[in-house]
C-alpha cells in the first residue's frame, strides 16, 4: 500500500531561479541541494511543515522530452484566501481568483518556468 508522496519532479529551465520562486515567492525551504554530474544539480524543496514529502527542481536539459513533461500538482491549504493573498503579494502569477468549485475552492498558479499548478482549500 502506498503511504505517501514522497516526490514530484518539476522540469525547469532554470534550477537556480526556481529555487528563488519556491523559497521566496512560495515560502518553501530547500530540503537537499547537491551536485547531480558536473552543471546539475539534485534539488528538493517543500513547505516549512511539510514533513517527508517534496519537490525535485529537476533540469530540464537532462531530460530529451522535457517539452511533453508537465507536472500535476494540487497543493492543499487551510487557508486558500490568505495563502492565494500571499503568494500574489509575493509576485506569484495567478490564472484567477480562488473559485468555488464542488471540491471546495480552487485556484491555479504558474511558476517561473510556466509550469502550472492548483491551490486547494
Amino acid at each position: 500500500m502506498i503511504g505517501k508522496i514522497a516526490s514530484v519532479s518539476i522540469y525547469v529551465e532554470d534550477q537556480d531561479k526556481a529555487v528563488e520562486f519556491w523559497t521566496t515567492q512560495a515560502g518553501f525551504v530547500v530540503r537537499k541541494d547537491m551536485p547531480m554530474g558536473p552543471s546539475m544539480r539534485w534539488i528538493e524543496v517543500s513547505p516549512p511543515n511539510a514533513g517527508e514529502t517534496v519537490l525535485v527542481l529537476y533540469p530540464k536539459q537532462a531530460m530529451p522530452n522535457a517539452g511533453e513533461l508537465k507536472p500535476s500538482m494540487v497543493f492543499e491549504c487551510s487557508d486558500i484566501q490568505g495563502t492565494y493573498a500571499e503568494m500574489k503579494s509575493n509576485g506569484v502569477s495567478f490564472e484567477g481568483e480562488p473559485a468555488k468549485m464542488g471540491f471546495g475552492t480552487f485556484a491555479t498558479f504558474f511558476d517561473e518556468s510556466g509550469n502550472r499548478f492548483g491551490l486547494r482549500g
